[in-house]
């Protein structure tokens, strides 16, 4: 079964460029990793501190071999620390999805 993980971010609107700069990195550490990177969003108009990303797996357990590559891949690593240090993200919540069609 087919997953997409549908991250929803709440971040700094002062540091929509550090959040840009972040997402923006993950173009290559997603696949080297294993998984299938949808997107990032950013907000263009109303709320100004939601963001999104969508990474699809074909299935759970890929999710989780995709994490444990991640937090073992030096670049992913990298950009977890930038986050936490520079403090863009004030928080995030994942859902999983499956796709109806």
């Amino acid at each position: 079964m087919a997953v997409t993980v549908f991250i929803r971010y709440r971040i700094d609107p002062f540091q929509r460029d550090a959040f840009e700069a972040y997402a923006r990195r993950w173009r290559d550490i997603i696949p080297a990793c294993g998984g299938t990177l949808e997107g990032y969003w950013l907000p263009h108009e109303g709320t100004n501190d939601i963001a999104f990303g969508l990474i699809s797996f074909d299935s759970l357990a890929a999710y989780e071999a995709y994490r444990a590559r991640l937090r073992a891949d030096p670049a992913g690593a990298a950009n977890f620390r930038t986050a936490q240090e520079q403090r863009f993200i004030l928080s995030e919540e994942r859902s999983f999805l499956q796709p109806v069609v």
